[in-house]
């Protein structure tokens, strides 16, 4: 009995300590760092061959991405372009059960074909892995490429490229860097403000958890106020704030835009809707919210030159005195005779 335990025991202890991967890459690895290209590409074929055979299954994906990327990765540092960009086409035919190396694979041969000057290619490739791989984190990536480049060369072409694709994927993970690439081409390239705030708003309605959500909200609330609709603008604004409050309830993330709406929002209410109280409140609310935002002096500036607007200077200058006391380093401290508070 005590055998049988103390040799169950000993292959417990041998599983868990197995290689956490192939020795050949490991081997390809310093070979790789020891400038032997030619050696690491061999060590990284022969992990090629006994990848598949690791278990379990996750391992052996693991191990044959490793493997398949590596060689091609030796052969672009090496300076070998058009070599690697052929092993990177390569790897979706041999890793057909694994669409996220397949993705990788053919969106870094799109960015070696495009600094090669291989145009053409560069781009079938690029789309490629927004059409196959939609789910998949590289087709944002390849997108991000597409539009870059295409914006310089034909951008009515690329737009309503975008526009055909996005029918096709309108439920996929791609979906919102479609219609976000489609709003900013729409705005910038073709000159279209109100077009592109219409994309925009689609992306927190119909991509609600997108991360690209609460940067629409901001781009269509500055298009408002562009357009001459504050009331869109400040629409948009408190959108994007309730999102604060959905983050306080949930553990959730706070968005980089809040403190920056929260202020823009004051603006708005003051400046083009001429709504002081609204405005006051707006302000109030900045440092109050985020004690640790940089925008707290800018905050309190405002609220102190439209306490001023509203009558108000005694609750003016203690705006005033607020601030110089919380940022006595701020630009604003040599501006408060603006305000009548010396």
């Amino acid at each position: 009995m005590r055998t049988a335990r103390a040799v169950l025991v000993g292959l417990l202890l041998s599983a868990c300590s197995a290689p956490a991967t192939l020795s050949e890459l490991t081997t390809a690895e310093r070979r790789a760092d020891n400038g032997d290209t030619d050696g690491a590409i061999t060590a990284y074929r022969e992990a090629q061959g006994k990848c598949g055979r690791l278990r379990p299954p996750r391992r052996a994906r693991a191990a044959c991405a490793d493997a398949l990327l590596g060689e091609a990765e030796v052969l672009d540092h090496a300076g070998r372009t058009q070599p690697a960009i052929d092993a990177y086409l390569a790897i979706p035919a041999r890793a057909s059960e694994d669409p996220a190396t397949s993705a990788i694979a053919v969106q870094r041969a799109g960015e070696l074909q495009l600094r090669a000057g291989q145009i053409i290619p560069a781009w079938t490739s690029l789309w490629r892995v927004v059409t196959d791989w939609p789910d998949e984190g590289p087709a944002g990536d390849a997108l991000r490429r597409l539009l870059e480049d295409g914006r310089k060369r034909d951008a009515r072409a690329l737009a309503d490229q975008m526009a055909t694709v996005l029918t096709a994927l309108a439920e996929t993970g791609v979906a919102d860097n479609l219609v976000w690439s489609l709003a900013d081409l729409t705005e910038h390239e073709l000159g279209n403000p109100a077009a592109a705030r219409a994309l925009y708003d689609r992306i927190p309605a119909d991509y609600p958890g997108s991360g690209l959500r609460d940067d629409a909200r901001w781009h269509g609330a500055r298009i408002s106020r562009a357009l001459g609709d504050p009331g869109g603008a400040v629409k948009r604004l408190r959108g994007l704030l309730a999102t604060r409050e959905v983050a306080i309830g949930t553990g959730s993330y706070f968005s980089i835009w809040l403190d920056d709406a929260q202020l823009e929002l004051g603006r708005v209410l003051r400046d083009d809707l001429h709504d002081l109280p609204g405005a006051i409140a707006a302000f109030e609310r900045l440092p109050r919210d985020y004690p640790a935002s940089i925008l707290r002096d800018d905050a309190l500036f405002e609220l102190a030159r439209t306490q001023q607007a509203a009558g108000n200077h005694t609750k003016a200058c203690a705006a005033i005195t607020t601030l110089v006391a919380q940022s006595p380093d701020s630009k604003y401290r040599a501006r408060r005779s603006e305000v009548g508070c010396e």
